[in-house]
């Protein structure tokens, strides 16, 4: 042997062989005495087998045996073929030296199929890299299948394949490096469903963690983590008439979703209630379809909004932490059932929206941190590349590989899943280089700012490459700071957004409505403030998952006073949310007033619906409240058409402190308008005069205050005539009984 394959077998019985290729498989030699001056052409067979005894070589085409193979070191097999030889694709018959016997096609005789270059769409890296099944042509014979892995690594010396179709054993699948850090390497027979991780050794040699693929779409459960096989073309969708909506003009309501703790399969405790036990296995993607898609149907909700569903080995991190960023957790099934979940939701018209999280990653050993024994994925300067409130890494935003991997899963959420829009997690994290550190722990930009000027650059990228392939998908932002143009396109030097979470509406409207009814006369300009900004963004109304976490308790207990003044309140608020300008967005449990913050081990406060009480009056009532206003907010174009025209709103009252009472009209195009009155207050007013647009009979739309809302039945019933007394800059007005802690919607007779 030379010294160059003597090299290489070493390297292999070391377990850190980088060009595997270049030893074996089938190669031509030259072949002579030392030192003939006509020296022949022939063939070589070289095999790596380091558990073989014996193997023998057969044609995989016309199942002729060639011959045995010769061991000329430890684990290689050797035989020396003529140039004419037909041979061109083999398979081997191996007998172990554990004395059992098994064929296999070896993998080195593909070298041509694992270096063919593949043109790979920019930010579609998802179709090339991973686990990919494949077939590969054995002319004149039949096709090969198998799955063809690649791993970007560039600082790594050798990456292996281990998985449950080689044992575990890294020494039997050594990938090939190449010079743009991806290792390749095709293995047969391997198939849907087999368990698969990589084994690194950084740039020394030393051995790391084994890793997860960062491109796998399925995984193990903990406390497994390797990646499994996956077929992603296997699944039939059935959505072909379904068309991505949540434009600007068309009317969004969204249900936001924990799947693990919506619902629990759970038996009943035995009580003469017929109660829920407390303990109870979680829904899969398939009866999550079956259950959850028709309530949020009939609670007139357009879209689903997902907690990040991306796979993550740490539950209570509700998926904020994930690992397997193109893996639908495995918790609840397959990738096929998620599918099937999206695919039900489109055939049933509602739109999927997924919390998608390229802030940060996880520090899991098998995760991204450190992947080749350098900080690939994340910034090496902890000043930049370590979230000190999540204890997570954070993505290096400067790097081509890293944006391309994170952009390529945005879009591949769209194209394989058939995702209608992503709510970008943390974004505001991301934007600025102190968020969240003390002075001496960031480093300013080039100007010398807190802008995260790659972070803002990526986003950017982001937004223009998905609307530029899915005009009618939706991005959303959770940014809490007053970063300009968020939801403005790039164009005019926005972030590109779609929508950006109204954060400020949140907690202002939250802590008027904290307020005892008689003080709130002190705070009115807390729920008119909004108002004074909303057309400087696309708000979305977010009434999320963090209002009912960590000590925060539920909407209804931010209510002040007994079970009637908060179930009153709360109906009022929702009420003022619906008619505010901008889309919607509820947090599961919000629509039953749960009694208990939320808790991602258990499930909602079902059981409040079942109740024969006065609470349980309650709860059902405000269920029923919640799915009337979203029926009127989606039939009626003047409480969704316009949100952000300045056209279609404008206050009609907005000075009765005294009696912390709010009018405004809502317009759409050429629809008639609609005017919502909310008093705040417990108290019942009486004669209250409202200056209208139009002459003529006006009627109530929904008043939050009607009984079959579980409220005292103070309604403005048949129609109200307009007298000509001029109130409120108009020359006609409607006197009305506003009800205690409610809304009151009316339309003009049209």
């Amino acid at each position: 042997m030379t010294n160059s394959i003597e090299s290489l077998l070493e390297d292999l019985k070391d377990g850190c062989c980088s060009r595997p290729f270049d030893l074996l498989g089938i190669h031509d030699v030259t072949t002579g005495p030392p030192g003939s001056h006509s020296p022949g052409k022939g063939k070589v067979v070289r095999v790596w087998r380091p558990d073989a005894l014996t193997v023998h070589l057969i044609n995989l085409v016309s199942e002729e045996r060639v011959g045995e193979m010769r061991q000329v070191a430890s684990g290689l097999f050797v035989l020396g073929l003529d140039a004419s030889s037909p041979l061109r694709c083999y398979r081997l018959e191996i007998q172990s030296k554990e004395h059992q016997s098994f064929t296999f096609i070896d993998p080195w005789q593909f070298g041509d199929h694992v270096f063919n270059p593949v043109f790979v769409e920019p930010y579609r890296s998802y179709r090339y890299m991973g686990a990919r099944l494949v077939n590969i042509p054995a002319v004149p014979g039949p096709d090969v299948q198998g799955v063809m892995f690649r791993i970007y690594a560039p600082h790594a010396r050798s990456v292996a394949v281990v998985g449950s179709f080689n044992g575990w054993d890294a020494r039997l699948h050594p990938m090939q490096g190449c010079d743009d850090g991806i290792w390749r390497l095709f293995i047969p027979h391997v198939s849907t469903g087999d368990l698969y991780k990589f084994e690194l050794r950084n740039a020394g040699g030393e051995l790391l963690p084994h890793k997860s693929d960062p491109y796998g779409f399925y995984a193990e459960q903990p406390p497994g983590n390797a990646s499994i096989v996956y077929d992603q073309k296997h699944y039939r969708w059935q959505d072909q008439d379904w068309r991505h909506q949540g434009q600007q003009h068309e009317p969004m309501s969204i249900y936001e979703v924990h799947l693990g703790s919506w619902r629990r399969e759970q038996a009943f405790d035995g009580s003469s209630s017929g109660g829920f036990g407390s303990e109870g296995r979680c829904l899969t993607y398939r009866e999550l379809a079956n259950e959850l898609i028709p309530y949020v149907v009939e609670q007139g909700f357009t879209h689903i909004e997902l907690l990040p569903p991306m796979e993550h080995p740490f539950t209570g991190s509700w998926g904020y932490q994930p690992v397997g960023l193109y893996a639908p957790t495995s918790r609840f099934g397959s990738p096929d059932d998620f599918k099937a979940l999206v695919d039900r939701c489109h055939q049933s018209g509602l739109g999927v929206i997924l919390d998608w999280v390229p802030a940060h990653f996880p520090s899991d050993p098998h995760g991204l941190g450190r992947f080749d024994g350098t900080p690939l994925y994340e910034y090496a300067d902890p000043r930049r590349g370590w979230h000190p409130d999540w204890q997570t890494h954070i993505y290096d935003y400067g790097k081509p590989a890293v944006r391309d991997f994170l952009i390529s899963n945005a879009l591949f959420w769209l194209d394989c899943f058939h995702i209608d829009g992503l709510r970008v997690d943390a974004v505001a994290s991301m934007l600025y280089l102190d968020y969240s550190r003390s002075e001496g722990e960031w480093e300013p930009n080039v100007h010398g700012g807190n802008e995260h000027l790659e972070a803002v650059d990526f986003l950017k990228r982001l937004n223009e490459t998905i609307y530029g392939h899915y005009p009618e998908a939706v991005t959303i932002a959770e940014e809490s700071t007053s970063w300009p143009g968020v939801s403005k396109p790039t164009y005019e030097n926005g972030l590109g957004f779609g929508y950006k979470w109204n954060m400020g509406w949140m907690h202002d409207s939250l802590e008027y409505m904290k307020h005892e009814p008689q003080y709130r006369r002190y705070h009115h300009g807390e729920l008119m403030f909004s108002m004074e900004y909303h057309y400087s963004e696309h708000f979305i109304l977010p009434l999320s998952h963090d209002e009912v976490v960590h000590g925060k308790g539920t909407l209804l207990g931010k209510m002040p006073g007994d079970d009637w003044r908060r179930f009153a309140s709360l109906r009022a608020y929702y009420g003022f949310m619906f008619a505010h300008p901008g889309k919607k967005l509820l947090f599961m449990g919000a629509e039953i007033g749960s009694l208990t913050e939320w808790n991602h081990d258990g499930q909602l406060d079902w059981p409040l619906l079942a109740e024969k009480s006065e609470r349980g009056n309650y709860s059902r009532g405000l269920q029923q409240l919640v799915r009337d206003l979203n029926r009127l907010y989606r039939k009626y174009p003047a409480l969704h058409q316009s949100d952000y025209d300045t056209r279609g709103f404008c206050w009609v009252i907005g000075d009765d402190t005294e009696q912390s009472v709010y009018a405004f009209l809502r317009r759409g195009g050429s629809q008639p308008p609609i005017l919502v009155v909310c008093n705040f207050t417990p108290e019942v007013r009486h004669h209250y005069r409202v200056g209208v647009p139009k002459v003529g009979p006006w009627y109530e739309l929904i008043n939050t205050d009607g009984s079959c809302y579980g409220g005292s039945g103070v309604i403005n019933a048949g129609s109200l005539s307009t007298e000509f007394v001029e109130a409120h800059g108009y020359e006609q007005s409607l006197v009305l009984t506003l009800p205690p802690l409610a809304a009151v919607f009316l339309i003009p007779d049209y």
